[in-house]
């Protein structure tokens, strides 16, 4: 089976790393994995901020750059469900509807793809510590992946899974919300940064690199001690 990597942009620039493991799991699990070196931004940020015309380009791009994946699979619930919305926002337009239909359909996030699609809930992984799991807003609202990461989660030996407190409350990120309402948005990570705390786990997990940084943010700025890490990073560890 023959998987490309879509690496996103924030773990492109700020946390390479989940690149790497994203890569070592599909390996690992049989996949031959590709990356395309002409994939850019999904586009969402200037897509959620109203530039609609201008992002189009850009969702074409990455559209041409996909055109010939098998499979696309990216560490990300909101940049994936971002690729899957294509299909709506080109609907019908005669040259890119079909392109706009056939990305959606073969672009999984990471956990997605094993679960639903491979059938594993087992990636053979070793982690020792009291985890908790945000279940991102994108992951979970618009991609409608829920149930995967924690199957996988708790296939991993070692790992001991505690509930989050109101988990699916929004952590305040929301790209250009964060900017645009800053002071509502601080009060919402710190909500999120206190159940965390409640839980007394070790590790905060969760599926999008942003929301990890900014809960991350918040929980360093107050001195906890958790540490904060993307799904890959357990998955990946043996």
């Amino acid at each position: 089976m023959r998987v490309s990597l879509f690496i996103t942009c924030m773990c492109d620039i700020f946390a390479s790393n989940v690149g790497k493991d994203t890569v070592e799991i599909l390996e690992r699990v049989g996949c031959e994995v590709d990356f395309p070196e002409a994939q850019t931004c999904c586009g969402q940020p200037s897509y959620n901020s109203g530039y609609l015309e201008n992002t189009k380009e850009t969702m074409k791009h990455m559209m041409k750059a996909f055109r010939h994946s098998e499979y696309v699979v990216g560490p990300s619930g909101s940049c994936i469900a971002m690729l899957r919305d294509y299909e709506n926002i080109f609907q019908g337009d005669p040259e890119w509807e079909s392109e706009a239909k056939k990305l959606a359909a073969k672009s999984f996030e990471l956990t997605q793809f094993l679960v639903e699609v491979l059938g594993i809930v087992d990636v053979g992984s070793n982690f020792t510590g009291r985890v908790t799991y945000h279940p991102s807003c994108h992951m979970t609202r618009l991609l409608g992946v829920k149930d995967a990461p924690r199957q996988l989660l708790e296939h991993v030996k070692g790992v001991e899974l505690i509930q989050l407190p109101q988990g699916e409350d929004c952590c305040g990120f929301g790209g250009t919300f964060s900017v645009k309402n800053s002071v509502i948005s601080g009060e919402m990570v710190q909500e999120k940064a206190d159940h965390v705390g409640e839980t007394e786990a070790e590790y905060l997990v969760g599926g999008d690199m942003a929301c990890l940084m900014n809960i991350g943010g918040r929980l360093s700025r107050e001195g906890r001690n958790v540490k904060v890490i993307h799904l890959a990073e357990i998955l990946n560890h043996r």
